[in-house]
């Protein structure tokens, strides 16, 4: 009769145990299941939601001041009262989905697809000077298909911010070499601002030059190889500043502290700051603005800050700055836990196209700048500027999806080197056990 050996107690993992603690069969497909479950929860992190909440909050209010501050100018062009809101809504409801569409895709995807994109861009852009081409307050900067309108520089801003990403990701080695850095930076991204700038939106081009120098920086570009591009925007700004007259003439009706004609040049400047002092610390209510029938021009658009801040007082505009304020922290927080170029130029970027953007029309409202035309993102109505900053905003998410898998792909690692020791310590036991029943 065989003698029953006597089983050891084992200490630490074993090949038997590895089944069992995947969850079942030893397949092991339900311990593949619980990690990409995990990955799914933890790719949205913090970042990820605080940016998420942040905007869909902007685009609330948004949605809230158009219909309260385009009503009036709408029942006044023979439409009803709710024809601009629910035109933005309908925009609002194809970009939220977009972007979170967008927000899904891997980076490599965009990388792949940069080129495409932003030729794609530049050659709609080219529509503007044909009969689809339409002039909206002096700039030829649209264009209108089948009774739609479309502003084409805004799909140019989000191709830049995914080319320029793409670029200087792939020539990150080089950067240190101004050649590198000029091409195909310089003629390509220089190429289709100047597109744009035959226009006439200086504007807008102040913004695409912005993101540009600003996905420069955050790729790491020597502060010196800046001199010579910025002096040369700056020169060519100020000649297209001041080669029309209304320009030139806005210009230096701001340098000299307003030319004094309420009835015409300064209407629009004096009219939007007077509804920001007429709304005091609380506002006069929300849609109970005196300025949006039809004293204060663009004023759902331009001058929709002026707006916020005569109905709901100093304080609803506090809360707009700091809406703002939350949506950079998210930015930098967001390129501050990433690891790779192409993730912190294109979160810098975007963060320059939006902060800066708002920076410039809530100084314009406030009189600090000269009328230039451009929107408040997120808040204005405007149907091509929601959805391409919708679908901007989609690309950081994505980058915030990145970080957080790499980073919970990295916290394994981490444990598995940590409980290393632990491991060897069991093995030499069960060693020592064995040698003991051994005698």
């Amino acid at each position: 009769m065989t003698t029953p050996s006597r089983t050891l107690p084992r200490f630490g993992p074993s090949r038997g145990s590895g089944a069992s603690a995947r969850g079942g069969g030893s397949d092991g497909t339900g311990h593949s299941a619980r990690i990409s479950l995990g990955q799914v929860f933890t790719a949205e992190s913090s970042n990820y939601f605080l940016l998420l909440g942040t905007t869909l909050f902007l685009v609330l209010l948004g949605l809230v001041m158009v219909l309260s501050s385009s009503s009036i100018d709408a029942y006044t062009s023979g439409q009803n009262f709710f024809s601009v809101f629910f035109k933005q809504g309908m925009f609002a409801l194809l970009g939220v989905p977009l972007m979170l569409v967008i927000s899904r895709l891997p980076i490599s995807f965009m990388k792949r697809w940069a080129w495409v994109g932003i030729f794609v861009a530049v050659g709609i852009q080219f529509l503007v000077f044909t009969p689809l081409g339409v002039s909206v307050g002096g700039n030829l900067n649209w264009i209108t298909v089948a009774g739609f309108s479309f502003q084409p520089s805004e799909l140019v801003k989000l191709a830049l911010v995914v080319w320029t990403g793409a670029i200087l990701a792939k020539k990150e080695p080089l950067l240190g070499k101004f050649g590198h850095v000029v091409i195909p930076i310089l003629p390509v991204a220089g190429g289709a601002i100047s597109i744009v700038l035959l226009g006439g939106d200086l504007g807008t081009v102040m913004i695409m030059a912005g993101l540009v120098f600003g996905a420069l920086f955050f790729a790491g570009i020597k502060l010196r190889m800046f001199i010579v591009p910025l002096l040369g925007f700056a020169v060519l700004a100020l000649i297209k500043a001041f080669s029309s007259t209304s320009r030139s003439t806005r210009v230096m009706s701001f340098l000299n502290g307003g030319s004094g004609d309420y009835q015409g040049l300064d209407w629009q400047a004096q009219h939007g700051q007077w509804a920001l002092a007429g709304g005091g610390v609380f506002g006069v209510g929300l849609g109970n603005s005196r300025a949006k029938w039809s004293w204060l021009p663009a004023a759902d658009n331009d001058y929709i800050f002026a707006i916020i801040g005569e109905e709901l007082g100093l304080v609803g505009a506090i809360v707009v700055l700091l809406l703002f304020i939350a949506l950079a922290v998210s930015f930098v927080r967001i390129i501050r836990s990433s690891h790779d170029i192409f993730s912190k130029v294109v979160t810098g970027s975007v963060m320059v196209w939006l902060i800066g953007q708002a920076f410039v029309n809530i100084a314009v409202v406030l009189g600090l700048l000269p009328v230039l035309g451009v929107p408040l993102p997120l808040i204005s109505s405007g149907g091509s500027a929601l959805v391409t900053t919708l679908a901007a905003i989609g690309v950081v998410l994505a980058v915030a999806r990145h970080n957080a898998l790499e980073s919970a792909q990295r916290e394994p690692e981490a444990v598995v080197g940590a409980d290393a020791p632990d491991v060897r310590a069991g093995s030499a036991l069960r060693a020592r056990l064995s040698r003991i029943g051994r005698r």
